[in-house]
């Protein structure tokens, strides 16, 4: 390396190398993706100082997390450099590799790939059960969907293909990694129990899907099956059936008898015929993993939903961050195939290692091509073509840009009679620019399934009265996700409102430092004291803390006294235990957890 210069002449590029600040302007590489500390060194800053910069772009990232090119490239612009992408040609190949939904006009028809979602034990399986006459259900653990399946049934010649997930989280967080590969959705609701929670956000994110939802009221032949009740709490939902004037196909069925089975068959070959479901057999296998795993025999398994071309024996293939060449394929009944069309699903053998559900398969000419392509993958996080969700702090910008046509929001409150009022109130909020648009709302916790529904849908959250569970936390802030929580129905309204306009100030954000569980309560003369063990991160003296009790926040107060034994500390780390005085708190439980944070200034 050459001589050390100062920031202000010289900056170092992504080989290694020193450059002039000038020529910097129109030489800094930057790889197609890299970790924030890798492009702290490549422009000479400290990594603080580029999570800085990323904050202000609406980017939370930590400092190995990676980040793409156009958000290292705006990092660079904001320190006067401007950046050019390594091997360009890079782009190139992930845009080959990434299916569109658009092929040659050598087009066919090709069978409808449909999802089977609804509330637990509603008779999802059992229904899937009865239209392979199969006895899938008996299998699995307590007889409920433990993975995800594909197999395939055929009707009058023609088949359709059924995915079969253990709920609409799978099928969310498939679509949040870039997987669309679902062209109707089939919601079973029990006709002796209606419509459930989990109805309602399987409906919510079917919609957010943007699939045609086809209505199955099973268990008809129970003594206490009423499906006109049924069909009125769908019409409360906003899912209105054909027989009441809306467009909603809705067949009653019986899994357990078989009754209505053909029905529902031929009406999912209606939706599928209306929709003009093609796709070109002649070009290279694209697909999609729907799951995979570790045979102890067969090594690395992966069951492959092919959504164009033909894949077949022998084909070089690159599967997210992985590659291989197919040695064999077997279909949804075990058998061995020597090729697979659109919308077939089949078990493949011959992957280096293990990919995860809703990864891409791209067949190559050659197996150099393959390991290169899932090399790039790997530096990309294994996804192709994900896209950073919008941020309240920079959504004026987007709109005006033109990227942002519609604001998709998913709307969590405490209590249920919280949720009307708000999103009334938020919808109206829409203009000719940009429409605002409520994916799903109910009440309770932030939960992980709402960060994926907001991956997918590339929108917000918003919470009243409620706050996100730390794995949601974390799922959000890898993922970039926006989440605001507030506790006045007129202040989400107005951030809202001036987030449309451009005229949102800038708001503080929690940063968690740290946990504490509370082992035992000591009685001291100024009241009770935590003694408690730090699980995670640390606890520091004078930080601000808020006690959770059963998820809930009971009390915020800043840290009063910290002790290690008989000793004043100033902070401790996870591993150890402490005693903890909280201002104003004396109500110490046992279970209860002492959150420590910050609050930072997001630009």
């Amino acid at each position: 390396m050459k001589r050390k210069a100062s920031r202000d002449e010289e900056v170092v590029t992504g080989e290694g190398q020193v450059a002039s600040k000038a020529e910097a302007k129109t030489g800094v590489v930057i790889p197609h993706a890299l970790t924030v500390r890798q492009l702290a060194d490549i422009l000479g800053v400290s990594a603080v100082e580029v999570i800085k910069y990323l904050m202000r772009s609406g980017i939370m990232a930590s400092i190995n997390q990676v980040v793409d090119f156009d958000s290292a490239a705006t990092v660079a612009a904001d320190l006067g450099y401007e950046a050019v992408k390594e091997a360009e040609a890079s782009a190139e190949t992930v845009e080959k590799y990434r299916y569109t939904g658009e092929d040659s006009a050598a087009q066919e028809p090709r069978p409808p790939v449909v999802t089977i979602m609804g509330h637990v034990d509603h008779g999802k399986t059992k229904l899937l059960d009865a239209i392979r006459q199969t006895n899938v259900v008996d299998t699995e653990a307590g007889k409920i969907t433990q993975h995800i399946g594909a197999y395939q049934a055929e009707i009058h010649g023609q088949k359709i293909t059924f995915l079969d997930t253990p709920g609409h989280e799978a099928f969310t967080a498939m679509r949040a990694r870039g997987a669309r590969v679902t062209d109707i959705a089939i919601l079973v609701v029990a006709a002796d129990d209606g419509v459930m929670p989990q109805t309602v956000e399987a409906i919510d994110h079917a919609r957010a899907a943007g699939v045609p939802i086809v209505v199955a009221i099973n268990k008809i032949d129970k003594a206490d099956a009423n499906p006109d009740r049924v069909k009125q709490q769908l019409a409360d939902s906003s899912l209105l059936i054909e027989e009441w004037g809306g467009d909603v196909v809705c067949v009653l069925v019986s899994a357990k008898q078989g009754d209505g089975i053909s029905d529902l068959l031929e009406n999912l070959l209606i939706v599928a015929e209306i929709q003009e479901l093609k796709a070109d057999p002649t070009r290279p296998a694209f697909g999609v993993v729907i799951e995979a795993g570790l045979d102890s025999s067969k090594g690395p398994l992966a069951t492959i939903l092919v959504q164009t071309g033909t894949l077949g024996i022998g084909d070089n293939v690159v599967v997210g961050g992985t590659s291989g060449k197919v040695k064999a394929m077997f279909d949804d009944k075990g058998k061995r195939v020597k090729e697979a069309k659109p919308s077939m699903p089949v078990e493949v053998l011959g992957l280096n290692s293990i990919p995860q559900a809703g990864d891409s398969l791209a067949v190559v000419s050659s197996e150099k091509e393959a390991r290169a392509e899932a090399q790039q993958r790997q530096q990309e996080g294994g996804r192709v073509g994900a896209s950073m969700a919008p941020r309240l702090s920079t959504l004026s910008a987007q709109i005006q840009a033109g990227q942002v046509k519609e604001l998709n929001i998913i709307l969590k409150t405490d209590v249920q009679g919280s949720v009307e009022p708000i999103r009334s109130s938020l919808e109206r909020l829409g203009s000719d620019e940009v429409k605002v648009r409520i994916v799903h709302s109910g009440s309770g916790n932030i939960t992980e399934s709402d960060v994926m529904l907001a991956i997918a849908s590339k929108g917000i959250i918003i919470g009243f009265n409620t706050r996100p569970e730390p794995g949601a936390k974390l799922l959000a802030d890898s993922d970039g996700v926006d989440i605001r929580c507030y506790q006045v129905i007129y202040n989400v309204v107005e951030d809202i409102e001036k987030a449309l306009a451009g005229m949102l100030e800038p708001t503080y954000m929690d940063v968690v430092e740290g946990h504490a569980e509370v082992r035992a309560v000591f009685s001291m003369r100024q009241g009770k004291i935590a003694g408690a063990y730090v699980t995670d991160g640390k606890v520091s003296r004078g930080a601000q803390a808020r006690v959770l009790r059963n998820g809930e926040s009971i009390h915020e107060a800043s840290i009063a006294s910290l002790k290690h034994f008989k000793e004043n500390v100033r902070d401790m780390t996870a591993g150890f235990e402490c005693g903890i005085g909280i201002d104003g708190f004396k109500e110490f439980e046992i279970g209860d957890i002492i959150e420590t944070y910050t609050r930072e200034k997001v630009d």
